[in-house]
């Protein structure tokens, strides 16, 4: 039995990612914050006969989260992939430039983007590395990559999970599990910034699949559109 665990798992990617991991036999453990959108969502997967089921958790929450992955755990019997990939939007924080960034501005950041990330991660690595195989996978915006002055304070932890993977990356090798960033310079449906390619999710849903199954050697995948 395989299973992907979805964390900020969303009706857009989220849900491309679990139908596209879904159509491949894999159980589907969605994590977010919100139990009812999860339902939804757990809903539409089992009524196109794909297994899913619903772990609501904070990823500021470490405790919370990582008992949400133990729970996903012993239900489907192990976790083989973990995808995070969770968005607090532009709201939920003030936005700053470089020049006016407090550190309290990326401290929230930090801990939404990098710290739950890493909590993840050590809730389901230590059985990866015990069976030897499994995959992490990591979502930033095309921040991490290409930072922009007006979002200074996501683009900053963002940057910081984008290097965190990498390196994780480089310590895994060899072990089996890989681990790889993905960096999305693309909106789903109205683009957020002017100019911003539009990509569709189960057109990027691919990438995880394809970083998971064939280019496991590689570290990175950047989508530019």
């Amino acid at each position: 039995m395989t299973s992907i665990a979805i964390v900020g798992a969303g009706p857009q990617l989220g849900l491309a990612i679990a139908r596209t991991f879904g159509s491949q036999g894999y159980d589907i453990a969605l994590i977010s914050r919100n139990r009812t959108k999860l339902d939804d969502l757990v809903g539409t997967l089992t009524a196109e006969g794909i297994t899913a089921a619903a772990f609501p958790a904070d990823v500021l929450d470490r405790d919370a989260l990582t008992q949400a992955l133990k729970d996903a755990a012993a239900q489907f019997g192990g976790i083989d992939v973990l995808e995070y990939s969770p968005s607090a939007g532009l709201g939920t924080s003030a936005v700053t430039t470089p020049a006016g960034t407090e550190p309290a501005h990326v401290q929230h950041e930090i801990e939404f983007h990098l710290y739950g990330a890493i909590a993840a991660t050590k809730a389901v690595l230590p059985a990866m590395r015990e069976a030897g195989t499994g995959t992490l996978l990591f979502t930033t915006s095309a921040g991490s990559v290409n930072p922009q002055p007006s979002t200074a304070h996501i683009s900053t932890a963002m940057a910081a999970l984008r290097n965190w993977t990498i390196n994780l990356h480089k310590e895994l090798a060899d072990t089996g599990i890989q681990a790889a960033h993905i960096g999305l310079d693309a909106t789903i449906g109205t683009p957020t910034f002017y100019g911003q390619p539009r990509a569709t999710a189960d057109q990027l849903s691919l990438l995880y699949w394809d970083l998971h199954i064939t280019n496991r050697d590689q570290a990175e995948r950047i989508f530019r559109g």
